[in-house]
């Protein structure tokens, strides 16, 4: 039976990777270490300052006071280091992880941490922070799982899989938005008089590029789109290997 690593940077509690996990559970074998607490927008941090403790909260369920990359890397490292997983599925994130969004993601930080030990791996986002209901993503996740664990997919890639709300209308594969959105920013006093800034939710722009992750959630479709750890521009270098700088 394939044998499947959760995580999330939600926290071990959120509502998604239970559903995730239960989904994934008539796919194979799913062990979750998943953060004890939410890491959102942690990216692919990993902590270096401090130990880190790991709790085991059942059969193959532990949490870890840090990152979704430490959850990764002690899976891989120690907790499943005899029972190498076939598959990471990171999620499912209660928010999109869209366009540039991704470079912020603890979320699609799991699944990269994944194929950077050789693992294929899988980023899961619902869209809509208000939508309580994971069973449709959950279920989709769980296809996409074993369409991967039969086919593979290339290596140094991962899928980040972005499903609107509601039953799944539609999927397309998609690339990489670009300036999609811009970060709100709240600005206030404090109760001792001083001033604070607190960054808030993405506002999108209304104009998207066709074939992008936003324009097919924009249409209700579920976006997938295949990312690469791996981050050379390739034209830049060929121009730039003209430039003289001895």
């Amino acid at each position: 039976m394939p044998r499947i690593l959760v995580t999330n940077d939600d926290g071990y509690f959120s509502e998604g990777i239970a559903a995730l996990a239960g989904a994934l559970a008539a796919v194979g074998e799913v062990t979750i270490v998943a953060p004890a607490s939410e890491q959102s927008a942690s990216s692919h941090s990993l902590t270096l300052t401090r130990p880190l403790r790991v709790r085991q909260l059942g059969e193959r369920r532990y949490n870890v006071d840090g990152t979704p990359t430490d959850c990764v890397v002690l899976a891989l490292m120690t907790i499943l280091k005899d029972n190498r997983p076939d598959l990471v599925v990171s999620g499912i994130n209660h928010g999109a992880n869209l366009g540039d969004d991704v470079t912020y993601s603890g979320t699609v930080a799991g699944a990269m941490e994944g194929v950077i030990f050789g693992v294929p791996s899988i980023a899961v986002s619902m869209t809509q922070r208000d939508e309580r209901d994971f069973s449709h993503a959950a279920a989709l996740a769980a296809r996409l799982a074993g369409k991967v664990l039969q086919e593979g997919i290339p290596d140094g890639t991962l899928l980040n899989v972005n499903v609107p709300p509601g039953e799944i209308r539609g999927v397309r594969w998609t690339q990489q938005g670009i300036r999609g959105a811009q970060a709100h920013i709240v600005e206030g006093v404090d109760p001792r008089g001083k001033q604070y800034y607190w960054i808030g939710a993405q506002i999108y722009a209304a104009q998207v590029e066709p074939n992008s992750d936003y324009a097919a959630i924009k249409e209700g479709l579920v976006s997938i789109t295949p990312l690469r750890v791996e981050l050379t521009d390739q034209k830049a270098l060929e121009k730039l290997r003209d430039w003289m700088l001895a």
